[in-house]
């Protein structure tokens, strides 16, 4: 039981709400356009999308360890740093090394299901190799997108247009306009999550050496960056709802916008000085990503 514990606490199941919600949101979307669901395809999606961001957990845990270990004694607070259990060498790096490997091959094999047995459409597996890229990758050398300054741009791909095209087009089997401008609001306000995360694994990051966007602009300009992102979540949101999104998602989205927009001006204002402060501000970050996704499914839901 205490390995199964340390297991899921590597795993960070709870994080992977970032992507499964707007893969749902997609699906939704595609069964109230076009009146086609399969609840296998449905499933079989989620599934994968879950493994892919398992394996890009995984690799952050390995190949982040540096900065983890420095974080401990530095500014970490729960929702960054990762899961420490590498650091204290509760699990044994080999296996999480093999396990991440083993998540992505699952992955691959469910996709070749999709498309060539349920016949899901011939851009089934390039999406998912594409996300593989991005997440698989975002830790992970050579390609290390974390490292590069562009991997705020890669996560805003893979965790923001990714999930609700891909949820729409294995049930669809073709691409929509309505899902990308959907999935724009999704994009900016999970990118603000890893934005924000920066902000107190910054110290650490610098001393590995970790050019990441925060560490390229430093605190001052990123909270400015946070707060352009929150503005244009926001609107975003409002041209996705004027070009045929339901208009009662801008009514669950409110209370969502309220949050985001007190985020943004306490980041303006510095409050990312403050441990404790930004701590809370990490979680209204992510409170706010989960809640954009949550008004448009519930807009489909209530809109009917």
């Amino acid at each position: 039981m205490i390995k199964l514990k340390h297991w899921l606490l590597l795993s960070r199941i709870p994080f992977l709400s970032v992507v499964l919600l707007p893969y749902i949101l997609g699906a939704l979307l595609a069964a109230n356009l076009t009146g086609i669901f399969s609840f296998k395809v449905f499933l079989l999606g989620l599934f994968a999308s879950a493994l892919v961001q398992l394996g890009a957990h995984y690799n952050g845990e390995i190949y982040d360890i540096k900065e983890d270990r420095l974080s401990v004694d530095l500014e970490k607070n729960f929702f960054t740093g990762g899961s420490l259990i590498l650091v204290e060498k509760l699990i044994p790096e080999k296996k999480v090394s093999f396990l991440s490997y083993g998540v992505i091959f699952l992955a691959l094999i469910i996709g070749v299901i999709l498309q060539f047995y349920f016949k899901t459409g011939r851009w089934t597996i390039p999406l998912g190799v594409s996300g593989i890229i991005c997440g698989f990758f975002y830790s992970k050398p050579p390609l290390r997108w974390v490292s590069r300054g562009a991997g705020e741009i890669f996560i805003a791909y893979a965790f923001g247009w990714l999930p609700v095209a891909a949820g729409f087009y294995l049930q669809a089997s073709r691409f929509d306009l309505l899902s990308t401008l959907i999935s724009l609001p999704v994009a900016c306000s999970v990118t603000n999550i890893i934005l924000i995360n920066e902000f107190p694994d910054y110290p650490a990051d610098k001393l590995a050496g970790k050019q990441n966007i925060l560490v390229r602009i430093g605190k001052e300009k990123g909270a400015v960056l946070y707060a352009s992102l929150t503005v244009l979540a926001g609107l975003t949101f409002f041209y996705a709802v004027f070009r045929g999104s339901s208009f009662i998602s801008a009514l669950f989205y409110m209370p969502v916008l309220i949050i985001a927009l007190r985020s943004a001006a306490l980041m303006l204002k510095g409050s990312y000085k403050d441990r404790q402060k930004l701590e809370r501000l990490c979680m209204m970050t992510i409170l706010v990503s989960l809640g954009t996704s949550l008004s448009f499914i519930l807009g489909i839901f209530f809109g009917r």
